[in-house]
């Protein structure tokens, strides 16, 4: 079979993504019907339909689900080899790393320049992924998991236990009085989503009478979890390690009372074999981050 052209391609998986011509014609700035050429050509080559028309719309036929599942994944490994050439041809290296979505945005970004300070030769680039995957199949060096040494055919790296702890506003510590734990029981509180029952259990651990308010306000990510306690628009309980550097810099204060540890942690996970040297130099950086770790 002759390979379609990538344009083809690119304007087939965007469309499917969308499913709408005209939303992909705007991501890749082609008309709408300069997209649906595209695709009508695709499907000539291929010789048969990837799109069903119906009315004003299209859907994805069964032969079109699939392929538009394993091409999105093709593009995205096309994109890192460019950009692992890119970067060897300017004389560096260059890692594509999966990550988890609050662990990338309040531990791993506000610490990279120091990484990029010291090695300036390798280049990171990052996409989510929340669940393990088949490193034969992606094209990424490592991986950020939150769970149980469980993911088969790798090596993991433990980063770090969760310990959740309460934090809020130096202004919301005040007005609640909260040096006095007891006052979280008339205190708003923050929850997330998948871990509605914290509050009560934290409660419980430490001893406090009642249970804890729950019409307080709700998020399904810590980073808007740990954003709205420094709004001052409650009190939070959130993994220590994603809040070390606000504690330390007095932006949120750590509520007086136990800790919550869970049987999960966070690993760098990366494919068996051969370690490649800059996958060695972020690992090590790494590793030393946590020995810097503030108490």
């Amino acid at each position: 079979m002759r390979l379609p052209s990538l344009t083809h391609l690119r304007c087939f998986e965007s469309a499917a993504r969308h499913q709408s011509f005209t939303a992909a014609g705007e991501e890749l700035g082609l008309t709408q019907s300069a997209v649906s050429k595209k695709v009508k050509e695709l499907e000539s080559d291929l010789g048969f339909d990837l799109f069903q028309r119906v009315g004003r719309g299209v859907v994805l036929t069964p032969a079109g689900q699939g392929l538009a599942a394993d091409l999105e994944l093709d593009l995205a490994g096309l994109r890192a080899t460019l950009q692992k050439a890119a970067a060897a041809g300017a004389g560096r290296s260059a890692l594509r790393i999966a990550v988890l979505p609050a662990f990338a945005n309040l531990w791993l970004i506000p610490r990279l320049p120091d990484f990029f300070d010291r090695h300036p030769e390798v280049e990171l680039s990052f996409s989510t992924r929340l669940e393990p995957f088949d490193f034969a199949r992606e094209n990424f060096d490592l991986a950020v998991h939150y769970g149980l040494d469980n993911w088969p055919g790798t090596h993991m790296a433990p980063l770090f236990g969760e310990e959740m702890v309460p934090v809020c506003a130096p202004g919301f510590y005040a007005a609640h009085q909260l040096e006095l734990a007891a006052n979280l029981a008339q205190a708003p509180l923050l929850h997330l989503d998948s871990r509605a029952g914290s509050w009560a259990e934290w409660f419980e651990r430490a001893g406090l009478a009642g249970s804890p308010r729950q019409d307080g306000r709700y998020f399904d990510q810590h980073s808007m979890v740990i954003a709205a306690a420094a709004a001052g628009l409650g009190a939070a309980i959130v993994p220590y390690d994603m809040v070390a550097r606000e504690i330390t810099a007095g932006d949120l204060l750590r509520i007086p009372g136990p800790v919550l540890e869970s049987r999960k942690r966070y690993f760098l996970v990366r494919p068996h074999g051969p370690v490649p040297e800059a996958v060695q130099k972020l690992e090590v950086w790494m590793r030393k981050q946590l020995r810097t770790r503030p108490d």
